[in-house]
């Protein structure tokens, strides 16, 4: 990814902190403040359709030939390719759990792609107690017009299982130097495991590439699930990047309201349950996030909410005044939303309403943008500078 060049500040948006943990009083969002991109003519970008999927989840590109992974929710993983468009689906996913929010989830090419043709993908799977997410990782093998994942494992299980349908998370990132392995895991709609570190519900877990707890998590010597750990105390994070500078960011799906972008920090509390800039459903309060109160306030937080469905920060050529900025797809929002990052600070918000539920954005190998909308619409979006 291309390094962050400095520019102008534009008319703020909505109220970001600088520094994660500073005040959350300016964590409150301003939506009279929002900078509206409804006008087609306003944007800095056009869209192109170029293909259109069932229900899709996520999309990652594959470094050597530029072709797509998209994954439908429903179990099936599409290879696109990237000079005629075609698409196949491709044998040997595994069967999955389709329910509520459960579903085949993010697809990942590994680090060594190019050399072992590894992906990783992360699904909902059935087991004693209920549903979880998890991780599993299988040979890209192509031959034909065909496609299929070989050797297919399950390397990690979201701990415990439980009943319900909602809050998997299941986003799964490598970090830059391609030694780890990142995976948010949601608190499954219960709430107070976010704070029970002896599970793994709530949290975004650390680990190694064959899916054991990496050496220097901040947990590590209590063994068993807590030593995945990296951080907690989160909701649904369903968005999870590096920027350029290697920074880890995440984007969380918050309350009736409290939708947050967080720096992702070693052995940092995010404080769900216990403190959020939004309210629980049906008006019961939660304290507001304040200095001093033990937890990591959110960069950004959104009230009403957004619904941020996936997170993308940027660092190509096509937009570089965009360069290390966070761009998030709005769900209930229905838009992209930009929000300029400078180290550990979040500026000013830019909200481009698309007019339908955005479900994940991801970077082309040339630096445009793609998007793809959820279920019902299902488009796949290609923007590139106006």
């Amino acid at each position: 990814m291309s390094s962050r060049s400095h520019r102008p500040r534009r008319s703020p948006s909505i109220v970001a902190l600088g520094l994660v943990g500073a005040l959350a009083a300016a964590c409150a969002a301003d939506t009279a403040g929002l900078t509206s991109g409804a006008d087609v003519a306003d944007r800095p970008f056009v869209m192109e359709e170029v293909d259109e999927f069932a229900e899709p989840w996520a999309m990652a590109f594959l470094p050597d030939s530029g072709d797509l992974l998209i994954s439908e929710r429903g179990g099936t993983l599409h290879l696109r390719d990237a000079e005629t468009g075609d698409r196949v689906e491709v044998d040997g996913v595994p069967d999955v759990v389709d329910a509520g929010q459960g579903g085949l989830g993010d697809v990942q090419p590994g680090p060594d792609f190019a050399e072992d043709r590894q992906v990783y993908l992360s699904w909902v799977e059935e087991g004693d107690g209920g549903s979880g997410a998890v991780v599993g990782r299988g040979r890209l093998a192509t031959s034909g017009g065909e496609a299929s994942l070989e050797d297919l494992e399950v390397i990690w299980r979201q701990t415990p299982k439980t009943s319900g349908n909602g809050h998997f998370g299941h986003r799964i990132e490598f970090d830059p130097e391609g030694k780890h392995l990142y995976v948010t895991s949601g608190e499954r709609q219960m709430q107070d495991p976010a704070q029970d570190t002896s599970n793994t519900l709530g949290s975004i877990v650390r680990l190694t590439l064959d899916g054991d707890p990496a050496p220097g998590n901040p947990l590590a010597e209590e063994g068993g699930p807590t030593a995945e750990i990296w951080t907690w105390g989160h909701r649904n994070p369903l968005g999870l990047d590096f920027a350029p500078d290697g920074r880890l960011w995440s984007s969380e799906m918050g309350p009736e309201g409290g939708d947050e972008l967080n720096l992702i920090e070693r052995g940092e509390n995010y404080g769900w349950p216990e403190a959020s800039d939004g309210s629980n459903y049906g008006g019961g309060e939660i304290p507001d996030h304040e200095e001093g109160d033990g937890y990591a306030a959110p960069a950004v937080s959104w009230n009403p909410s957004i619904s941020p469905g996936n997170l993308l920060v940027y660092g190509g050529d096509l937009f570089p005044e965009w360069q290390g900025d966070a761009l998030l797809g709005g769900l209930s929002g229905q838009a992209l939303v930009r929000v300029d990052l400078d180290g550990a600070t979040a500026g000013d918000t830019e909200t481009f309403d698309l007019g339908e539920r955005i479900r994940a954005v991801e970077e082309g190998p040339d630096g445009a943008i793609w998007l793809l909308e959820d279920e019902g619409a299902g488009r796949l979006l290609r923007l590139t500078p106006s």
